[in-house]
């Protein structure tokens, strides 16, 4: 499967790149209090043992920002410091951290931005303009009367309008709703109208089931229409479970290829081996492999290896010996007591055979007017001044 990537600007968050070419990054944020620096660092080695390529932490007071320098030494992978309210709370993390986050519509007057701009300047750092339904500008809730997509997309269009006004455009952009739709609505018209690097998620999701439900719904739809260039899933969970989310949905749509992609059957009355369980262990087990490879687990030999042969490598219980096939083709059988072991050993060599490939790829985008031609063809609607195709959804 191809997707048509949206053309974005690229820029730089530390040393991960974000649009433009660049594949889809997955991030996620801390849930420790950043002042505790002990627990915050533990837990950024634990998103970065799981892939994480970009972390948050919130910088609600003067003591969060003054452990930032101690954060930042410990980790290896890029530091956005989260701001609300107090823009000098921003131009203090400016100094360290890779990339700063405002809201527009909590952040104050604009000459408050301006110094911010001044400071990430300073250090060639990007600021992320995070729009969210529950903290828009007083103007856009009379005019629209609630949070709706248009609010969320004219909030963020005025935000970069002006930033671009003064010359500013090392940026992302984020426009956040709890509700799905809302969110997807929200990112289709800014897209239309800006090419600004769109990072997506869909706020408030929920626990991880109904988190990762609503998240791999709108994030998906978003990313198989070309849209979005950095993620987080935001789950009332350990972080950790965004990260493995995150890559999962990328992983689905063909868009980043990194680790293992178990395989597995849903089970029936067939099954001759614990495929659940088996499933599960292999995914904690394997979990720290970076090298992209399907790993099939199947329960029974009537669909054997034909559900399997698209994997790189796999197993099948049956007739109280299991079977490891490569490519779909039957390597040996193996005592049932085995199978798992065995599995897990195949794999890790297989892994160490192909560690030298990339372990993410990206999907070159088309241009802007051929990107915008792939798109659905339907009725048009006038949207904050310009002419926006209608969703498909809708």
């Amino acid at each position: 499967m191809h997707i048509a990537r949206r053309k974005t600007r690229q820029i730089s968050v530390g040393n991960v790149k974000i649009g433009g070419d660049a594949p889809v990054s997955v991030q996620s944020m801390c849930s420790t209090d950043t002042r505790d620096v002990v627990a915050t660092i533990a837990q950024i080695h634990q998103l970065e043992a799981a892939g994480c390529e970009l972390i948050r932490v919130a910088v609600p007071n003067d003591e969060a920002a003054q452990v930032l320098p101690q954060i930042k030494a410990a980790m290896t992978v890029p530091l956005i410091a989260d701001i609300h309210f107090d823009h000098r709370l921003a131009l203090k993390a400016a100094q360290v951290v890779d990339c700063v986050r405002i809201n527009p519509g909590n952040i104050g007057a604009w000459w408050k931005v301006e110094e911010v701009i001044k400071a990430v300047n300073e250090r060639s750092i990007p600021l992320r303009v995070g729009v969210n339904g529950g903290s828009l500008e007083r103007h856009l809730l009379e005019k629209y009367g609630w949070p709706s997509p248009e609010a969320l997309a004219e909030s963020a269009l005025n935000a970069v309008h002006a930033l671009e006004d003064v010359g500013f455009t090392n940026l992302k952009v984020s426009l956040k709703a709890s509700d799905v739709h809302h969110a997807i609505d929200a990112y289709w018209l800014f897209a239309h109208q800006s090419d600004s690097p769109l990072h997506i998620g869909i706020t408030e999701a929920g626990t991880a089931m109904t988190g990762a439900v609503k998240s791999s719904i709108g994030l998906g739809y978003l990313l198989s229409q070309g849209i979005g260039d950095t993620l987080r899933v935001s789950l009332a969970a350990d972080p950790v479970d965004e990260v493995k989310v995150g890559f999962e949905i990328l992983k689905s749509l063909e868009l980043r290829h990194r680790g293992i992609n178990v395989i597995a059957c849903p089970t029936c009355g067939r099954v001759e081996i614990d495929v659940v369980r088996m499933a599960n262990e292999l995914e904690k087990k394997l979990g720290h492999i970076k090298t992209p490879l399907n790993v099939s687990v199947l329960g029974c030999v009537v669909n054997g290896i034909g559900e399997g042969k698209e994997a790189d490598i796999g197993i099948a219980g049956g007739e109280g010996k299991g079977i490891l096939f490569k490519k779909g083709k039957l390597v040996r059988k193996v005592p049932m007591e085995e199978l798992m072991e065995t599995l897990i050993q195949e794999v890790e060599l297989l892994a160490k055979e192909k560690e030298a490939e990339s372990s993410g790829e990206a999907i070159v985008p088309l241009p802007s007017n051929e990107w915008e031609s792939l798109m659905p063809q339907s009725e048009s609607r006038s949207t904050l001044g310009k002419e926006i195709p209608v969703l498909p959804h809708r």
